[in-house]
């Protein structure tokens, strides 16, 4: 059966069908509107999947803490003084087992909106990830709907202890909760006492503004006092987290994309996510982590299916395009995550990092072709692409509690004009797109799509072309970099040019790679795929540079057929039994 490469949209739903074009800095949600799960129809989700796309990751789902009063509903109300903007964070999450109010049409059928999300995406051939967010939760978390039998996290704790194992969350004994910033005062003031923990991390009573100051610290039973871990018998927390995820996993989802992962340690996931998948053996886990030194840990003992490469590809790519760094210092990342390359999942883009298309970064989301072409098609692990990123999505908003920052906001109520003019009241036809913005999108198709119909891109071997180039006056290593693809008959040579003029190459293949790929040496019909250029005859033979024109910030995918005329193995035989 042939692997298909999985293909990640991440979509907001608050933002992704939100219709209002003018939307107010710190705006209501009655000023500014806000998007609905019902509004993302088959019809979406079907131009979603013709991008290309495998999984639909809706963030921001799960019920979290803001601003907008929901208490005619049974939904208790949360302080706005610990709410960041006034749609809130994802990411502080208020109630493990709801479904955020503001998405829902009818808010009492909420989660009847949510199934009914699930089964439409599976019908469009699509699968499902949400996020877990297992490090931290709302600083007002209790659940209006949690089944019959559940306890709140923090309910039962011990609040005198800054540390007990049964405890879920961490506390500051005798210490007022006093945060730098403004708690209120009288009757609408927040009062926590005695303080806990802050969600990165800080174990004291007065965060920064800097600070997840939203959130609450989860004790999984480390106590960061003197570093010694409590896990048996099994800590209150694995136990209530467990019991979400296996909830989630029910309603048919069929991955977790989990939030810090690396903040949780190792021996929790090691526990939880075979407990999971005993009874959901489909379901993936994706850690969203940021130190390299833990990547292999995580996926041989937490069992995690997908890492975030970000401190690693990311980063570098960034680097080559901000800061001049080396196009040859990509060779460090495939060697860092060799063996491993298969779980690495890599991105562009997210809702925590700029928008190519900012101007805080490259100004136009045409320019990332080189760094787009790279981190798609050098590994055989997951891409990730933001909503709006395929429409070159500005982020010149300043949209309330974000400024503007080169990024879409997940705290305030606000629409993405790129995304809205694509989806044009449901339509979804882009009628409403500049020309740049369309051609873009179809760019992203084009690649997109053809990394799930080549085998060598979605299954392949991968063979870096650099170390015999880097002393070939006529191939920069510095702005160019390259490499072969390879599954069976299909091969590709891809090539990027990080310049911002156009670059004449002439590649040497080594000997080597024809042995370790099984290349024949001999003349290919060569088909440049980014492009709607004729075939070419080009010669593979390490005596023979491959020769080839790349545009300014540009890429080329030539796929190579051999000409050579092979007999199969059955032909052969009947051939010598005649003779």
């Amino acid at each position: 059966m042939k692997q298909s490469k999985p293909i990640i949209y991440q979509l907001f739903p608050r933002l992704f069908t939100n219709p209002t074009a003018q939307c107010e800095p710190n705006g209501t949600i009655e000023q500014n509107g806000v998007g609905k799960m019902n509004a993302i129809t088959g019809r979406v989700l079907t131009a979603i999947a013709d991008l290309g796309v495998t999984h639909v990751w809706y963030t921001g789902v799960i019920e979290h803490a803001q601003a907008t009063d929901y208490s005619r509903y049974g939904i208790a109300p949360d302080n706005p003084h610990v709410v960041k903007g006034r749609a809130g964070s994802p990411y502080a999450i208020k109630d493990y087992y709801d479904i955020d109010p503001d998405i829902a049409t009818s808010v009492p059928d909420r989660m009847r909106e949510f199934e009914n999300l699930v089964n439409r995406t599976h019908r469009a051939g699509l699968k499902v990830i949400i996020d877990f967010v297992p490090n931290h939760v709302a600083r007002q978390y209790y659940s209006d709907v949690k089944p019959a039998g559940i306890h709140d996290l923090g309910a039962d704790d011990n609040r005198d202890m800054a540390f007990a194992p049964a405890n879920n969350f961490y506390y500051i004994p005798r210490q007022l909760f006093s945060p730098g910033i403004d708690l209120g005062e009288g009757d609408d003031a927040y009062y926590e006492f005695p303080a806990k923990a802050t969600g990165n991390d800080c174990f004291s009573a007065y965060p920064s503004r800097n600070d997840w100051y939203e959130t609450v610290k989860l004790n999984y039973g480390v106590d960061y006092g003197d570093g010694s871990r409590h896990f048996d018998p099994v800590p209150d927390t694995w136990l209530k987290m467990l019991h979400i995820l296996r909830y989630w996993a029910a309603k048919k989802v069929d991955g977790f994309r989990c939030d810090m992962a690396h903040m949780v340690p190792v021996e929790f996931w090691q526990w939880a996510i075979p407990q999971v998948k005993q009874k959901y053996p489909d379901v993936v886990f994706i850690a969203e982590i940021y130190d390299v030194g833990l990547y292999r840990n995580y996926i041989y003992n937490g069992g995690f299916d997908y890492l975030y490469d970000k401190v690693n590809l990311y980063d570098t790519l960034y680097a080559i395009q901000k800061q001049n760094r080396s196009a040859a210092s990509l060779t460090s990342c495939w060697q860092t995550v060799d063996g491993i390359g298969e779980h690495m999942l890599n991105f562009l883009e997210n809702h925590d990092e700029l928008r190519i298309a900012s101007p805080q970064y490259m100004g136009d989301g045409a320019k990332a072709l080189p760094a787009l072409v790279v981190s798609l098609t050098m590994g055989t692990g997951p891409f990730m692409l933001y909503q709006g990123q395929e429409l070159g999505e500005h982020a010149t908003d300043a949209e309330g509690f974000s400024g503007r920052d080169g990024r879409t906001t997940i705290f305030d109520y606000w629409s993405i004009p790129t995304v809205r003019r694509w989806y044009n009241g449901g339509k979804c036809d882009g009628a409403l797109l500049g020309p740049d913005e369309q051609r873009l999108r179809q760019r992203y198709r084009r690649l997109l799509r053809l990394a799930n119909e080549s085998e060598a891109i979605a299954a392949g071997q991968f063979f870096d072309l650099m170390y015999v180039n880097y002393d070939n006056p006529h191939f920069d290593p510095h702005r160019v970099f390259a490499f072969l693809r390879k599954s069976g008959d299909d091969l590709l040579l891809i090539a990027v040019n990080f310049a911002d003029d156009a670059r004449h190459c002439r590649i040497n293949i080594p000997i080597h790679a024809f042995d370790v790929l099984g290349i024949d040496r001999a003349d290919y019909t060569a088909q440049e795929l980014l492009s709607d250029a004729e075939p070419e005859i080009k010669t593979l033979d390490e005596r023979v540079p491959f020769i080839t024109d790349i545009e300014p910030l540009g890429a080329v995918i030539w796929k190579l057929t051999s000409r050579a005329k092979k007999k199969s193995p059955k032909n052969r035989a009947l051939t010598a039994k005649k003779q």
